[in-house]
């Protein structure tokens, strides 16, 4: 029997609940949505980490950010790394990446927290230096004509690299709009030259670009072309997808700018109903209240409410987008005949605070808007829904792709296959951990951030290094995460029940690759 192929679609900075086949009232995902209605929807589905790097290296190769070296945005996922993609390229795939791959630091500069005041170069404990790692780089993209990515990339045969974000993406996405608007694309590009509007939320710009010029359509049309082009190749295939949005800043084109209003969107949990707020919650309330600007366009914010319907709308709009390029994708995937053997896969990440508690963005607060994602599996033959419950994570999806075509994980995966969850709706998992690294200060803390949760269908568990508070909520009774129960002598314990849990997952963190020698 052949091989499936596989149409592996994600999205970036999108939550779970920002869909119509997970509850959301409003957003319109159509096509996303009849994925979800003859496959399996997983329900608990986390990040390995909530930031772009780390998760996507977990991603790639199936290990925790603190396993594989990819740590915190800026780093790089060493070039020998092991893939899963390696793998299916040895078993005879076909692998193409089309969009953002982000595996490569796709900015310039020095690294965070540089404060060596002699300004010299100081040796790293590692090194990887690699010319492979200004793939990404901006500098690689100046000039009009398509930078040829050394190959293999990370296992991709071929790679269409689209780095940044919104109007202003690069890589070949730039080079492309250089050739089509040689005299203007400057202009295209610049905020300056925004579209009239009444938005104020923080990075809302309405751009000039036509809908067919934005970046999420020039990965419609690249990944359309893609499937054409290779519709008679006997090899089957492994096609990756991503799409930069509906990660900040806010900028969907044309009509999807004002398709929806912000009068639509309602705060589920504002700042107010948080019983205790933790301390990066606190801090963020302070900087709205002294009107202090972030620093980094990337750090999380607390604003407005009529700013977070405003995001909302927004947000919903540039995902309307994706999810009609979606449907574009999966009619070219029929009119060439691949979709009866082709599973597809839709993810994501990591999510967004996108209004809970008046944040928006992501940060090291471990709140589950950022790590809880959508992650849908829907055979070619599937015919009616399943939903899998059990705890899942990015770190499983490696193992899972493998299980599927029956080869072996490679020594050092950390994940495990969901197939039995989809078939059974079996538990993968008892606990499950995310971590977050952060690069610099931000969001309160007064050194980079460290966290680590633990969680259970029963409860979340956060411990922040080098701080003397933490979390404990109850995920059952309380969804929203409102009322912190670590320092709540009736709940003493669940915490140390969980502090053990967060321990033993820790202690297994450890790298088992590569196995050492035996003796004769």
């Amino acid at each position: 029997m052949s091989k499936p192929n596989f149409l592996y679609i994600m999205t970036d900075q999108h939550r779970a609940d920002w869909l119509g086949c997970y509850g959301h009232p409003v957003v319109k995902t159509p096509n996303i949505d009849a994925l979800a209605a003859k496959g399996a929807r997983f329900t608990d589905f986390h990040v390995a980490s909530p930031v772009c790097m780390p998760n996507r290296g977990a991603f790639m190769t199936g290990r925790f950010p603190t396993t594989n070296g990819l740590r915190y945005n800026g780093c790089v996922l060493a070039p020998g790394s092991q893939t899963f993609v390696d793998v299916l390229a040895k078993a005879g795939y076909q692998t193409a990446s089309i969009g953002k791959s982000h595996l490569e630091p796709m900015t310039k500069g020095r690294p965070h927290d540089w404060k060596d005041p002699e300004d010299r170069l100081i040796a790293e404990a590692k090194d990887i230096e690699d010319a492979r790692h200004l793939e990404e780089a901006p500098g690689t993209y100046q000039t009009v004509d398509d930078y040829g990515v050394r190959t293999p990339y990370y296992g991709f045969e071929t790679a269409t690299i689209v780095t940044g974000h919104g109007a202003t993406a690069r890589g070949h996405y730039l080079q492309w709009l250089k050739r089509k608007y040689p005299d203007t694309w400057e202009a295209l590009r610049d905020p300056a030259n925004q579209l009239p509007h009444n938005y104020t939320c923080p990075q809302a710009v309405r751009t000039p670009l036509a809908e067919d010029d934005y970046p999420t359509n020039y990965i419609r049309d690249r990944a359309v072309e893609h499937l054409k082009a290779c519709a008679d190749d006997p090899r089957p295939k492994f096609t990756y997808v991503s799409f930069p949005d509906p990660h900040h800043p806010f900028t969907p084109p044309g009509k999807y700018w004002d398709m929806y209003s912000p009068d639509q969107f309602d705060l589920a949990a504002p700042y107010a109903s948080h019983r205790n707020p933790p301390p990066p919650l606190e801090a963020c309330r302070i900087a709205l209240e002294n009107g202090d600007e972030p620093d980094k366009v990337t750090n999380a914010i607390m604003v407005s409410d009529q700013h977070v319907r405003e995001a909302m709308a927004l947000t919903a709009g540039m995902t309307t987008m994706i999810d009609d390029a979606i449907g574009e994708i999966l009619k070219t995937l029929a009119e060439t005949g691949q979709a009866d053997n082709t599973i597809i896969i839709f993810n994501t990440d990591h999510g967004d605070y996108l209004g809970d508690y008046n944040l928006l963005l992501k940060g090291p607060w471990m709140h589950e808007a950022v790590t809880h994602v959508p992650m849908i599996w829907a055979e070619p033959d599937a015919t009616g829904a399943v939903v899998a419950n059990t705890l899942a994570s990015t770190i499983d999806m490696a193992a899972t792709i493998l299980d599927r075509i029956g080869e072996a994980p490679y020594v050092g995966m950390q994940g495990r296959s969901l197939l039995p969850a989809m078939q059974t709706d079996a538990a993968a998992r008892e606990a499950l951990l995310v971590e977050y690294s952060d690069g610099f200060a931000r969001m309160g803390f007064d050194i980079p951030a460290r966290a680590r949760s633990v969680m259970t269908k029963d409860w979340r568990l956060t411990v922040y290094r080098d701080q003397d508070w933490g979390e404990l909520y109850d995920r059952k009774t309380d969804p929203l995460q409102s009322h912190n129960l670590w320092d709540d002598p009736v709940f003493a314990g669940v915490k140390s029940e969980m502090l053990e849990r967060l321990a033993h997952q820790l202690i297994a963190l450890m790298d088992e690759s590569p196995r050492a020698l035996q003796s004769a």
